[in-house]
């Protein structure tokens, strides 16, 4: 089944992990074939995994983007929705039950997805400081070395944080 894949003017989106930015206007794409795409909208930015959702997403996301390290990565996103699984209570671990099926199946947007009413419960619960998605667009134009780098930052920065706690 195809993919219809809208985009509004000056729009970006990352196919398989090349940044892509639309044109001045409005345009339609037909993906006919599997690829992994994500928009631009829906990517959270490397600072803005501390909180254990965040982080979580933040990990499945990057497994979309990098498919070179795509195992790696599911196990580490695998390893810290079971984490979370201990946190939230009966409406909400569904979700990250969900989530967590999603990556075993390799269908990683669908299990950001299931993620996203976690991440609102989070902001909830932590407060409004919480960081959002759309961090491109506030952000600057990203290039695939600097989100390569950002990533691995990342990684070590929760390696650390996980081996404290």
């Amino acid at each position: 089944m195809a993919l219809n894949l809208t985009l509004k003017p000056f729009e970006r989106v990352v196919v398989n992990g090349c940044m892509m930015r639309n044109g001045g206007r409005k345009t339609t794409m037909r993906v006919e074939t599997r690829a992994d795409i994500i928009r631009e909208t829906d990517l959270l930015r490397p600072d803005a995994a501390a909180t254990p959702v965040n982080t979580a997403y933040f990990l499945i996301q990057s497994a979309l983007i990098y498919p070179e390290r795509r195992e790696k990565l599911a196990k580490s996103a695998q390893k810290q929705l079971a984490s979370l699984a201990t946190t939230f209570a009966t409406p909400n671990v569904n979700h990250v039950f969900d989530a967590a099926n999603c990556v075993s199946a390799g269908d990683l947007f669908a299990a950001l997805r299931h993620l996203r009413p976690l991440m609102e419960r989070e902001r909830e619960v932590l407060g409004a400081g919480i960081p959002t998605t759309e961090w491109v667009t506030t952000h600057g134009a990203m290039n695939l070395r600097d989100a390569r780098a950002a990533r691995e930052e990342a990684d070590e920065t929760g390696e650390t944080r996980r081996r404290r706690a």
